[in-house]
Formats: C-alpha cells, sequence, structure tokens
C-alpha cells in the first residue's frame, strides 16, 4: 500500500511491543535487558546496557511486519553517564541479510547524543521500508559504557507480493503473462509499469512487453545489472538490441525499485533513485502493448527470472491482485506463490584493515593421517589483490597462501622462505560478482578451481596437512606469525557459504563467540557498494573501483580533474591569444565544464580581431552546368562540429560572418522582392530555416547587395544575375545575421534552362570576439556587491575568473546555506583562499604567491570541488588539492543568494575588477547587472599592464576596451606579438634602398653642405640588428652611407668572417673591425648584433661572446643619406675595394633588419607605398629567418593545414588535425590551382622580363595592393621563384 498524498507516516513503532520483540548481542544484566530500550521510560535499569562495550554489540527490534520507517530518535540510558555518540542503522526483512541504511548513499553513521536525557531524532532521507531494525554502536560518552533507549517512526506498509521460482521440477517457467483486451483503449500517450523485485540470482528475464509481430522490449538482469532489450521477431535466433544499462549489485537479495515509463518517443528507465532518458528506435512509433510477460520470455532460452515482485503495477493496474482473483487476463504458468519465500544466505564483509576469521578445523580432519581437505567459499571485491585464506602445515613446516593478485587467484605453498609450489586460476575476479573457489587436497592430488571449474581449474600432484585453524581475509595482529603470517594485502570484500570438508560453517554461531574467533567484520550482511554506478566520472571518463575508492580515467575526454569535471581547453580563440598563442588549429570547449564536447576550429590571430573559423565540407566555388529536366540543385553544407557546438559558438561570439557568393550566366537567383524567389537557403539552428536575402543584404530583403547600394547591373533588379544576362556576373557579399547561421544548405533554381551557367560558394563560418571573456565589473567599494540567483552545484561546482586590485583582501564570492557555504576570498596580498562546507565542517584550501596579487594585474583563480577533492588554481602556480572525507557528507547545499565581490556574513568586500566570471561553464553577466547596481560599474579598463609582456621585439602595447593590441610599428619584426621575423630572399640584382631625410633646400651633389641642414641626421650611436642566411662570400650585407662621404658596412670577407666598416672621417682612411666567428657564409641562420656609442663598437654574433672594439675617429656620422640591403647600385662615391664587393650582389636571406628605429626590409616588404624606400630585382618575402627554416629560400604559406605541429589547446597548433573529405578535395583543388597559377607566372614572367629590364635602375617594387597578399604567399609557387634563374622578376 502506498500512501496518499497528505497522509501522515510519524507513529511510535516501538513503545507499544512486548519484550519478546527485542534482541541483543549481550545484557549487563536482567535490569539492562533490551526490552527496556523504549524512549523515554524508567523501567528496569533505565535502558539497554550490552555486558561489554565495544563495537561488536548490537540492539534488534522486531517491527512484527514490514514497515515504513521514517525517522529514528535515541536517548541515553536513564540517570546514569551511559549514551552512544554515534551508531549505525542496519534494516531486513528477515532477520537476516541485513542492509546498512546509508545517507547522500555515502555516509553509514548516525549522530548520537551528548547526555543520558536529551532525545536526538533523526529523519531519514529516504524512508526505509523493513521488519526488523538493528542498531550498532559505534561510539559512546568515553566516561561510561553503551547506554540507549530507542523509539523508531513510521507507519503500516501493506504491499502485494509474489514469488517466482524455477527451481521446481515442472517443466514450464515460473511466470505472470498479461494480455491486453483486444477490444480494450490503446495507444496511451503515456505507459508506466513499476515494480520491485529481489533476487539472489544474478541474471535472469525479469519483463517483457510485447507488441505485433513479435516487436517487443525486455527487462533482464545481467551480471546484477539491468539490461533494456529490443526484441525483433519471436523467434529467439534474432539476436536483441541493447538500449541502455542501469543499476549494479542487483542481486543482493534487497529490495529494488524499477520503472519503466513511456513517453512519445523516449522511455525514462528507473532503477532505484537513478533515471536514464533513452531515445526509442523508429520502429516504436505506433507500437501497442500486446501481452506483458513478468519473470520470463516465452519460446526464450534465457535464464528465467528467480526471486520475489512487489506491487507490479501497469498504468496503475495491480497485476499481482488480478492474479490472485484468478482475473481471465492474466495468467500464472509454474510454480507461483503470492508471498516471499527468502532462503537465508549468511554472507560476512571484512571491511579491513584488521578484519580476519579464524575458524577451527574439524577434529576428523586434523588428526587424520590421509591428509584430506576440503575448503570451500564465495567471495566478491572490486581490489585485485588480497588474502583469501591461510594455514599452517605443522608436519612439513611450511605456510599455504591462497590469495588474490591482479585479480586472479593464486595458490602458493611456502616453506623455509621460498616457493615450492605456485598454481594460479580465473581472471577478472574483482568485478563485484559472486566467485565461487574451492581447494581440495585429497590422496596426493591438490586442485584449486574456481566458478565450478567455468573461471578455471589448476592441479599440482602434492597434498597439504593443515594446522588446527584456518584464517580468512587476514591474520590477527596479535598473532605471533608461527601459525597466520600475511605478506600480501589484507582482503576487502564478502564471503558466504564456507564449508570444510563439505559442511557449512554456522557464521551465526561465529558473531555469538561460540566458534571461531574474529575481528572487524560485518556478520550477516554484505556491505560492498558499486561507486561506478551510476558514475561519478562526468564527459565520458571511465571509472573503476577498488573496495573504498573509484578512480576516473580521463584521457581523451578533453577534461581534468578527480571526476573529469573541468574542461583542459580554452573556451575561444580570444582567450587562447591571451595565453600567448599565435594562429593554428586548437580545441575550444565553449561552455567550459558544461556538457557540450571540445570542438577543432582553427584561430586565425593574424588580424586586429582574432577569428574563429568553422570549416564545412564544401568552401570552394562550384560550377553548376544546365540540367534540363530538373527543377532545383539542393546542396547541403556539413560542419567539421556538431550542432550544439556551433550555435553555441555563434552565441557567444560578438560578431559572425559567412560569405555567400553566386556567380551567374543567364541564371537569376531571387527574382523580385515581391515575386517568389528563383533560390534560397536555409539557415540558423536544426536544418535551418528559409532565407530570402543574399549576402551583403538584411535579411528579409530579399535583395542582394547591389540592391541595397542601388548599383546593380540593370536597375529594374535587386541582384545583378535577376538581369539574366549572357555575359558573367555575381552577387556576392557576407551574411552577418547571427540568427540565421550557419549556412546549411542551398536551394538553387534556375539552373535548367539552355545557356544556363552558374556557380556558388559559401565561405567558412567566421566569428570574432568573446562577449564572455571580457565581461567584466569594476567595485569600487567595498561595501558595494553584485547579487545573483542561487549556485546549484551540489556534487560537481568549479568556478573561473580573473581579477585585479590594489587592495590586499577582500571576498570575491559567496553563497550560504543553512549549514552549507562556498566562499572564495584574498585573504592576504599573496594567498587565495577557496573554503566550503557541505556538511562535513568547513575545509580550506589555500593557495600562496610569492609575488604580491594586488599589483593590478590581472590574475586566474579557477577553483573546482567534487565529492573526490577540492583544487585551487592561481595562476600558473602549482595547484593546492584537499581530499574529501571518505565517508562523509557530499551534497553541497546552498539556498541564499549568490554574492559577487561581497558578502552576506562579512563587511570587507572586494574593490577592483572582476572579469569572466564562469560557474559550471556558465558566464555571468556582470556588466548587465553592474549597469544597474550603484558602487560597481560594466566593464575594466587597463589590460597592457597584464598582457603587455607578450608584445616583443619593441612592440608596444596598445590599449583596447577589450583586450589589447600589440603595435609592431617601431619593430622590425611583425604579426599578432610582433614576433613574426619579416624575411626576403635576396638574388644577386636585388637591391632596397632606405633614403632618409633628404636635404630639399640643397641640391644633392653641393660639395659644401652646411652641417645645421643635418643635424637631426647625425648620429653618435648606432643600434643594428639583422639575420642572414647565405653561402655566398665575400658578400655586403648591410651599407649606410652619409652626404659627407662617410659610411658604415657589414660584409662577410672571402675568409666567410663577419667584418664591420666604419669610415666617419672622409678625409681618413677607413676602419675595419674583424669578427672572430667563423664560417658564417655556410648556409645557416646567424644573428648579428652592433652597437657603437661615440668611438666604442660592440658586436656580437649569435650566442659568441661579445666583441669589444675602439675606433680613432671622432664618434660622429654625419647627415646619413641612405641604407641600402643587396646590391648597390651607383657606387661611385665608394672605397673601391667596397665597390667591387657591392656590384656582386648578395644571394641569400635577410631577416629582422633593424637600424636604430627603422627596419627597412619591413617598410619594403610591408608599406612600399608609404616608407622612402625603392626595390630593385626580385626581393621574395619568405620564412627564410626563422630558425626552424631549413631551405634558405623557401617561400612558405605558415598555416596550410599539415604544417601545423605541437599540441592542441597546450598553445600550441595541432599537428594533421582534420583528415575528412573536405581536406582532400580542397589538397586536390590546390594541386590544381597551383599547376595552372605557375603556368601562369611562367608565361608572365617571359613576356615581362625584356620590356621592364632595368627601367631607370630602379623598380619601385612593390604595390600597396600587391603587399596585402605578402603574407598569404602560395608556398610552392614563392619557393619555385626563388629558384629561378637570377634575372626574374617578382611580379
Amino acid at each position: 500500500m502506498l500512501l496518499h498524498r497528505g497522509e501522515v507516516c510519524d507513529s511510535a513503532l516501538v513503545s507499544n511491543l512486548p519484550p519478546s520483540s527485542f534482541r541483543s548481542s549481550s545484557q549487563l544484566s536482567s535490569s539492562h535487558a533490551p526490552g527496556f530500550a523504549k524512549l523515554n521510560r524508567r523501567d528496569g535499569a533505565g535502558g539497554w546496557s550490552p555486558l561489554t562495550s565495544d563495537r561488536y554489540q548490537w540492539l534488534e527490534v522486531s517491527l512484527g511486519e514490514r514497515t515504513k520507517i521514517t525517522a529514528v530518535a535515541t536517548q541515553g540510558r536513564y540517570g546514569s553517564s551511559d549514551w552512544l555518540t554515534s551508531y549505525l542503522l542496519m534494516f531486513s526483512d528477515t532477520g537476516h541479510n541485513w542492509k546498512q541504511y546509508r545517507q547522500e548513499d555515502s555516509i553509514g553513521s548516525f549522530p548520537g547524543n551528548s547526555n543520558a536525557d536529551s532525545v536526538v531524532q533523526y529523519k531519514l532521507q529516504q524512508p526505509a521500508i523493513a521488519r526488523f531494525l538493528r542498531l550498532i554502536p559505534l561510539a559512546w560518552n568515553p566516561s561510561g559504557r553503551i547506554g540507549l533507549r530507542l523509539e523508531t517512526y513510521g507507519c503500516p506498509y501493506t504491499s502485494d507480493v509474489v514469488s517466482l521460482d524455477d527451481s521446481s521440477s515442472s517443466s514450464s517457467s515460473s511466470s505472470l503473462v498479461y494480455r491486453l483486451s483486444p477490444g480494450g483503449p490503446r495507444r496511451t500517450s503515456r505507459d508506466v509499469i513499476s515494480l520491485k523485485f529481489k533476487t539472489l540470482r544474478n541474471s535472469g528475464t525479469l519483463l517483457h512487453a510485447e507488441g505485433e509481430g513479435g516487436l517487443g522490449l525486455s527487462l533482464e538482469l545481467e551480471r546484477g545489472k539491468l539490461q533494456l532489450l529490443l526484441r525483433q521477431g519471436r523467434t529467439s535466433s534474432s539476436e536483441p538490441r541493447r538500449l541502455a544499462s542501469l543499476g549494479s549489485l542487483l542481486d543482493d537479495q534487497h529490495w529494488h525499485h524499477l520503472a519503466v515509463e513511456r513517453r512519445g518517443s523516449h522511455l525514462n528507465l528507473t532503477v532505484d533513485k537513478h533515471t536514464e532518458r533513452v531515445q526509442i528506435p523508429a520502429e516504436f512509433s505506433h507500437w501497442d502493448i500486446e501481452q506483458l510477460s513478468v519473470g520470463a520470455v516465452q519460446r526464450s532460452q534465457k535464464l528465467n527470472f528467480h526471486g520475489c515482485l512487489e506491487n507490479l503495477l501497469y498504468n496503475d493496474l495491480n497485476l499481482i491482485e488480478l492474479a490472485k482473483n484468478n482475473d481471465q487476463q492474466v495468467t500464472v504458468v509454474g510454480n507461483v506463490t503470492f508471498s516471499c519465500a527468502e532462503p537465508v544466505s549468511v554472507a560476512v564483509t571484512f571491511p579491513g584493515p584488521q578484519s580476519f576469521l579464524q575458524l577451527p578445523l574439524p577434529t576428523a580432519t586434523a588428526s587424520s593421517s590421509s591428509g584430506g581437505l576440503t575448503v570451500g567459499f564465495q567471495f566478491r571485491t572490486w581490489d585485485k589483490a588480497g588474502l583469501l585464506l591461510t594455514f599452517a602445515l605443522p608436519q612439513e613446516g611450511g605456510v599455504v597462501w591462497l590469495y588474490l593478485s591482479e585479480a586472479r587467484l593464486r595458490l602458493q605453498i611456502h616453506k623455509a622462505g621460498r616457493a615450492l609450489l605456485e598454481l594460479s586460476a580465473g581472471s577478472a575476479l574483482n568485478d563485484g560478482q559472486w566467485h565461487s573457489v574451492e581447494l581440495n587436497s585429497r590422496r596426493g592430488r591438490l586442485t584449486v578451481s574456481v566458478d565450478q571449474e567455468e573461471g578455471g581449474v589448476a592441479h599440482a600432484s602434492s597434498s597439504v596437512t593443515a594446522g588446527s585453524r584456518l584464517f580468512f581475509g587476514g591474520c590477527p595482529a596479535e598473532e605471533d606469525g608461527h601459525e597466520c603470517e600475511n605478506p600480501f594485502n589484507i582482503f576487502k570484500g564478502c564471503m558466504r557459504l564456507l564449508s570444510i570438508d563439505s559442511r557449512l560453517v554456522d557464521l551465526i554461531m561465529v558473531q555469538q563467540r561460540l566458534l571461531g574467533n574474529y575481528s572487524h567484520l560485518q556478520i550477516d550482511m554484505c556491505g560492498i557498494i558499486d561507486r561506478c554506478s551510476p558514475s561519478r566520472c562526468e564527459h565520458g571518463g571511465r571509472c573503476s573501483q577498488s573496495w573504498t575508492v573509484f578512480h576516473c580515467n580521463c584521457s581523451d575526454s578533453g577534461y581534468s580533474g578527480a571526476t573529469c569535471h573541468s574542461s583542459v581547453y580554452e573556451q575561444s580563440c580570444e582567450a587562447y591569444k591571451h595565453n600567448g598563442n599565435t594562429s593554428g588549429h586548437f580545441y575550444i570547449d565553449v561552455d567550459g565544464s558544461g556538457p557540450i564536447k571540445p570542438q577543432l576550429v582553427y584561430c586565425n590571430m593574424t588580424e586586429e580581431n582574432t577569428w574563429m573559423v568553422i570549416q564545412h565540407n564544401n568552401t570552394e566555388l562550384t560550377r553548376l552546368r544546365p540540367s534540363p529536366g530538373g527543377n532545383q540543385h539542393s546542396v547541403h553544407f556539413d560542419y567539421s562540429t556538431e550542432e550544439e557546438q556551433l550555435l553555441a559558438a555563434i552565441s557567444q561570439s560578438e560578431h559572425c560572418e559567412q560569405e555567400l557568393s553566386y556567380q551567374c550566366r543567364k541564371s537569376r537567383l531571387l527574382n523580385t522582392p515581391e515575386g517568389s524567389p528563383f533560390s534560397w537557403w536555409l539557415g540558423g539552428p536544426g536544418a535551418g530555416r528559409v532565407q530570402t536575402y543574399w549576402g551583403g543584404s538584411q535579411p528579409g530583403s530579399q535583395q542582394c547587395a547591389c540592391g541595397l547600394q542601388g548599383d546593380c547591373v540593370d536597375p529594374q533588379h535587386y541582384c545583378n544575375c535577376d538581369a539574366d544576362r549572357m555575359e558573367w556576373t555575381e552577387d556576392s557579399g557576407m551574411l552577418t545575421h547571427k540568427e540565421s547561421l550557419p549556412v546549411k544548405s542551398l536551394v538553387l533554381g534556375d539552373i535548367q534552362r539552355p545557356g544556363s551557367e552558374a556557380a556558388y560558394r559559401v565561405g567558412p563560418l567566421s566569428c570574432h570576439g568573446d562577449k564572455n571573456f571580457w565581461n567584466a565589473a569594476f567595485f569600487d567599494k567595498e561595501t558595494s556587491y553584485l547579487h545573483f540567483p542561487t549556485f546549484h552545484g551540489e556534487l560537481s561546482a568549479d568556478i573561473s575568473f580573473l581579477f585585479k586590485t590594489t587592495a590586499s583582501s577582500g571576498v570575491f564570492l559567496e553563497n550560504l546555506g543553512i549549514k552549507d557555504f562556498i566562499r572564495i576570498e584574498l585573504s592576504s596580498s599573496t594567498q587565495v583562499v577557496f573554503s566550503f562546507d557541505v556538511g562535513n565542517g568547513p575545509l580550506e584550501v589555500r593557495v600562496e604567491s610569492s609575488a604580491p596579487l594586488n599589483d593590478n594585474r590581472w590574475h586566474r583563480v579557477q577553483a573546482e570541488r567534487n565529492i573526490k577533492e577540492a583544487t585551487l588554481r592561481l595562476d600558473e602556480l602549482p595547484a593546492a588539492t584537499q581530499e574529501a572525507p571518505a565517508d562523509g557528507h557530499f551534497h553541497l547545499q546552498l539556498n541564499s543568494q549568490l554574492f559577487i565581490g561581497g558578502t552576506a556574513s562579512r563587511q570587507k568586500g572586494f574593490r577592483g575588477c572582476i572579469r569572466s566570471l564562469q560557474l559550471n561553464g556558465v558566464t555571468l553577466d556582470l556588466e548587465e547587472r553592474a549597469s544597474i547596481t550603484p558602487g560597481v560599474r560594466p566593464g575594466c579598463p587597463g589590460h597592457c599592464s597584464s598582457y603587455g609582456s607578450f608584445c616583443q621585439n619593441q612592440g608596444r602595447c596598445v590599449e583596447r576596451d577589450a583586450g589589447f593590441q600589440c603595435d609592431c610599428s617601431l619593430s622590425a619584426y611583425t604579426g599578432v606579438f610582433c614576433h613574426t621575423e619579416v624575411s626576403a630572399g635576396f638574388k644577386s640584382e636585388t637591391s632596397v634602398s632606405y633614403t632618409f631625410k633628404e636635404p630639399y633646400e640643397l641640391s644633392r651633389n653641393s660639395s659644401a653642405l652646411p652641417s645645421s641642414i643635418y643635424s637631426d641626421m647625425t648620429l653618435r650611436e648606432e643600434n643594428v640588428s639583422l639575420s642572414f642566411r647565405t653561402n655566398q662570400s665575400p658578400a655586403v650585407l648591410f651599407y649606410v652611407s652619409s652626404y659627407y662621404r662617410e659610411y658604415l658596412a657589414l660584409l662577410i670577407n672571402k675568409h666567410d668572417m663577419l667584418e664591420v666598416r666604419y669610415k666617419l672621417d672622409g678625409s681618413r682612411d677607413v676602419e675595419v673591425l674583424r669578427s672572430a666567428a667563423k664560417s658564417l657564409a655556410d648556409g645557416q641562420l646567424h644573428t648579428v648584433s652592433i652597437r657603437r656609442l661615440t668611438d666604442s663598437v660592440s658586436v656580437q654574433i649569435d650566442q659568441n661572446a661579445r666583441e669589444d672594439f675602439n675606433l680613432t675617429a671622432d664618434g660622429e656620422f654625419s647627415a646619413i643619406k641612405s641604407l641600402v640591403l643587396g646590391r648597390i647600385y651607383g657606387s661611385d662615391d665608394l672605397d673601391p675595394d667596397l665597390a667591387r664587393l657591392a656590384s656582386l650582389g648578395f644571394t641569400g636571406c635577410l631577416s629582422v633588419v633593424r637600424f636604430n628605429s627603422i627596419s627597412p626590409l619591413k617598410a619594403a616588404l610591408l608599406h612600399p607605398d608609404t616608407s622612402p624606400v625603392s626595390i630593385t630585382g626580385p626581393l621574395i618575402q619568405s620564412n627564410c629567418g626563422s630558425s626552424s627554416s631549413a631551405n634558405p629560400y623557401e617561400a612558405e604559406n605558415t598555416h596550410h593545414l599539415s604544417d601545423q605541429s605541437g599540441s592542441v589547446g597546450s598553445g600550441q597548433p595541432l599537428v594533421n588535425a582534420i583528415r575528412t573529405d573536405s581536406a582532400v578535395i580542397g589538397g586536390v583543388i590546390a594541386v590544381v590551382i597551383f599547376v595552372i597559377v605557375t603556368g601562369l607566372a611562367i608565361t608572365a614572367r617571359f613576356l615581362y622580363r625584356r620590356k621592364e629590364t632595368y627601367r631607370n635602375q630602379e623598380v619601385k617594387g612593390v604595390k600597396q595592393d600587391d603587399s596585402q597578399d605578402f603574407p598569404f604567399n602560395n608556398q610552392a609557387d614563392s619557393q619555385n621563384a626563388s629558384g629561378e634563374n637570377p634575372k626574374e622578376y617578382f611580379i
């Protein structure tokens, strides 16, 4: 009987019971008998006290019948100093096979009393249904003894029970079959089957629902787990399909609740308190139950269910009651009784570490001269190792060990320090199932078998004669080691059906100390817990366990931590950039620890905005031919990420766009805004919604970009293609309306007419900006705070944020419950503390920083708490960890508001900035809440103090509202962090000339120029640096000239050594400074740095020691005129020797050339139109200046997919990350394009070569339009170009 809602279930159950309903392990005297243990009574000695106070005592109450128990209350013995301070509660239906009651599935002990008179009541979180209750004292008043009075509260429980027994001799199995009446109502939107069951057998068919054509669903026990199976057809040959698996250890002879609810297209399967949602296969969409079989499947070879069922309901119809009343719809098959006949099986639990069971050998066996011995038992455990049985061999002076090792059963006979015999049998015996073991020694033959020989058997020609005692599970602590020693792990698990010489051991006599001896055992129960069912490992982490703990294997999941909760990847490309990463493929996890999986994207960090690029299967321009007869051409796009990942990435981004292009010849596109469109596309969530506008236009306009701008080729139409002309034209542009992205499919309608031709292109989805990453609030008072709804992180919680402050302390975050709380605070200028309480008392995790944290720079905090441990990370410091108590509370129960930047319980709030605050992967919108809260401002400026160090090589950090940017204008490098080398391949005729400020007042060839004109270009010091790679010697690398015939030249002489030539006085000879470094023309990359201060010059090459020189000249480099890299044209002013070298030019690579604040090579390559540079001959931008480049003249597109290297998410791009069809198609297309472009380039070279030979000796090299293409030169083209003959020009 289930209570109706509103009925109270709190009646006193113990106070009216007779004394015969009470039992105990012992009693101090007749006046301390268990019958006196009634709450608030003073009979006898005022309560129960056992003879000795230890942890083997118990008090048992029989309630007479199965009863619903909702609360327990305890009290000490009246007028004494005897009371309990903690205890265990056990329940049973039979007085055997006790089940420990656990709060939250974990905590076993209940808090007791603090004196003899006050009553402590505990309301059970889940009511227990039992006939017997047993209370086991764990601790008591240290200055008294065990003393107890108790009461339990609840109400009567009635139910309909049936017992199915297939062990009878009847040929058919035992079952109930319910047939739905043919004319009755069918097809309800909701079907519910519920029942309770208990069994000792770990396999068997529990339930089978069958519909038309034999299509059915089965619920079957298999190895103690419940399987939901789909069966097709009535023949036993068709193999069932498993849809779900739930529960564990269901063969423990305790009641388990089972419910199956069908709702539309899915099932809710519940076992005990755990529910799993299962999608029903399509064939069940019109399925009706015709017959329900309970306990067996007819015509099946499957094992049948053997055990008891209770309250079997189908859509609130009580099938057991119908069977009792002989209803014609229910057929009873086989041996079925309407009560629960339970076999008594006494188990014993070895919880460790001091557990052991010692049993005497029967006198007949011990004195037998034949040496015969048979020992049998069953065990179940999660541990791979442990001692099962040991005994001494007094006649041989040895010892026998039967033990588990690597989950295999091993037997070892040991004597005088060496092993005489070793046997092994079985495997994977730590699976939590019951396994039987038999050790048999008869007539010179020793046999060890597992699971009736199914699991393995081992024989040896030997026999053993045991001493007088057998030890199971371990050895007594006080044992001297002669008769029992254990060199192995202690056994933790359960045993039952112990037999010696085929006689079962009475474990109840052992419990009463009438047989053998034991310590730290739980007798008449098996206390095994499956900590992996349900698995606490999140995100697909694999759960494994021992007897006491579980472990999550998070490898390949993309998550980390004790329960695989926290993502190892950043949430956006923006976050990777701010870790100092450069462009490449990265895994991003848009919701952190949330349910959405990581996705692989390309992060393009070469522009001001950081772009996330998500590819699909067809981003190339695709041509369509006319298809007469076919009305429309439809194409679908498959993206490299899943739907929910795509939508979350779009939602999180500030801006998204996708190119949509249509090239046409006599192929109309949209028709008119009023008419039906010829073509459309679908975009947005799911399959997408129909969109009738085109790239560059607005949603709903049914126009193209030219219609919006008013420049279509035919003013009558709003798309170029709608003009329907024979000439090729195009409509293209960016789609930027986030709600209609990404493009899922494209339908093109006007391609079937003769002469119609078209091509389409849908580009990859590109997004930039991360709304979450920069969401910040500034708290300018210690009393100001933001509040949000209660944080729900009952079992696992992660909190991450960034902060910056000048204050030395303050609370970042706090949420309170009645007793529980969670808080993160800056406790001092160098320490962050994460504290919480889930009912076991406050726990703290601290991280100490060696540097102050109130330095007004961003610092990252990551806190995680799960049922195993709590961790706290601060910046890149090692994580601090605090383990949770093994058997403690683990539900975090909060109920107040969540306070950010302040607190309800303390006055000391936080003063400073908090940014990117995420709780369990969900970003809190601090800016929205701050905009309406006094004392808090949205946003937080000032990022360069934290991220400015990312700007390298004289790059300057520039503040932006959301983040920062590196200004590389004063650096010789380029790239997002001014870290990319600007390098070029030079041929012998290549020359780059950079002109300094020209004296416009006077002509250049005047011989008497007043020095005042050049005062700002007169140098007393230089700072020169460059890298080079060449096989040429001699060669001039670098030349700076002046209007006074002074110069500075850097060259490699004929001995492959570096020379620096200074001429700082036109009337004196040149001064030559020679470095000691050798072999510089070896094709390897070398770096040179030269510094002059008046007459002191220092030279450093690579990592060699710095060399110092002194000049004799006055130290002024006057009126500098120009700087030349490569060949020097017009060398009339040069010394004859230098002129000869200069005419040879330079063949090789120059990189990151810098002269004081000027970067001439960068100006020539990237800004030729806006810089005072002139370029003669071929100049090819390449990555030859990179230390990783092996080919001296290789020009490379650095982000070909195949070039990616390094680990994903750890800050480096990914190795060959995507191997999809689109990559293969893209590769083929790239090769075709490469061949065509190469052919055109060679043809153009020959056409252009004669025409432009040395026009005015100076070619103004690269136009600004071209310079934008430099970073993306095709690898093969550039390489090919650099390898051609020296007269080639860069086109």
